[in-house]
């Protein structure tokens, strides 16, 4: 095809007018957080997290979705603030030992990146700040969008074991799926959006075999899951008996990692099933919208998403365009990472990010 100039100028202009959007939305979530805001107090401090956690990743490529799990856990509580991080004192409980977080994973890494911060600039760069740029950096890692992320983040020197029990559930119908994300601001579309994140990780099976046998208390399966597919799960979590039927857990848009890199792991007391169990050539989303239409969610909650009549349209738009998908989660992961966050003089900056350095805890 023959572009005169102008069209050719026009073309040229889309990814920077795209680019353009995408930094007035975290400009408008909170206006104190600023592009390159370690410039001149650390200005190494995106490149150390960036190839730490590459370097981490080279060796276990499930830190990814470890830490993009984190992040969400951390952020969809009481805002951006490391607060998910901070151990249990004798004076405060931990966010870590609610239901909801109890197979949490990357706490290590976090650790190990922060090592390495401290090295270069010692009581500089917020916990917050290293959680959030290196959810960017996983997400990108997994074959996800690459999004700008505005810093000056300060940590929070409190847990809230409390509000963590608000998370989204494994178990959620569609109704109590969109009250939790609307509480936190989100609309339908975005919550769709969220969890395309379930494109990348290992789901214990303890998170979703209640889907493959008397589920609804009968004698039969999930109906709205692909007969097939049940079975190919029920292969993978056939004689796990290490979790209780009563037992209610939680879970949420990015799956609790296992070590495991093959399409399910079947050793331990955790088996699992990836959620890319086509392989990681299947995309970043794709896999996951395009399942759903065939009845193969793996989570309750992520196949309700074909119950509500926006919600399904939505997951039709995603498994056809993931150029779309990424761009929409490249907004909505801007969204979450700035809403509620701690700056100037509100909050500290950690130089462990397990404890809190100016409480009493």
């Amino acid at each position: 095809m023959k572009h005169d100039g102008k069209t050719k100028t026009t073309l040229l202009l889309f990814p920077l007018i795209g680019y353009c959007l995408l930094m007035s939305l975290i400009a408008s979530s909170d206006s104190s957080l600023e592009y390159d805001y370690y410039r001149e107090s650390c200005p190494q401090a995106l490149h150390v997290i960036r190839s730490t956690l590459r370097r981490i990743y080279d060796r276990n490529s499930t830190v990814a979705p470890a830490i993009l799990r984190l992040v969400f856990h951390d952020c969809f509580v009481q805002g951006c603030d490391a607060s998910v991080l901070l151990d249990r004192t004798v004076f405060m409980g931990s966010e870590k030992d609610t239901l909801p977080n109890q197979s949490l994973r990357g706490f290590d890494h976090i650790d190990f990146i922060k090592s390495e911060l401290e090295n270069v600039c010692p009581g500089v760069v917020s916990c917050a700040d290293l959680l959030v740029v290196a959810a960017r950096e996983s997400v990108v890692l997994a074959g996800g969008p690459y999004y700008p992320v505005h810093t000056g983040r300060k940590d929070s020197d409190h847990s809230y074991p409390e509000i963590s029990y608000e998370l989204p559930s494994p178990l959620d119908d569609l109704p109590t799926t969109i009250s939790r994300f609307a509480s936190r601001g989100f609309t339908e579309k975005e919550t769709v959006t969220l969890l395309g994140a379930h494109s990348t990780g290992m789901i214990h099976c303890k998170f979703f075999e209640r889907r493959l046998y008397k589920f609804g208390g009968t004698d039969k399966p999930d109906p709205s899951m692909d007969p097939e597919f049940a079975e190919l799960l029920r292969s993978v979590c056939n004689n796990n008996q290490t979790q209780s039927h009563s037992t209610s857990p939680s879970a949420s848009p990015s799956a609790s990692p296992s070590s495991s890199t093959s399409s399910s792991s079947n050793t331990g007391e955790e088996r699992s099933m990836k959620m890319d169990y086509e392989g990681k050539g299947s995309g970043f989303g794709i896999l996951y919208y395009r399942g759903l239409l065939q009845g193969k969610g793996i989570l309750f909650v992520d196949q309700q998403l074909l119950a509500g009549e926006e919600t399904a349209t939505w997951v039709r738009q995603y498994a056809s365009d993931v150029s779309m998908f990424h761009k929409d989660f490249a907004q909505v992961m801007m969204k979450l990472s700035s809403a509620k966050v701690l700056t100037g003089v509100s909050g500290e900056v950690r130089s462990n990010c397990r404890e809190a350095s100016s409480s009493l805890w």
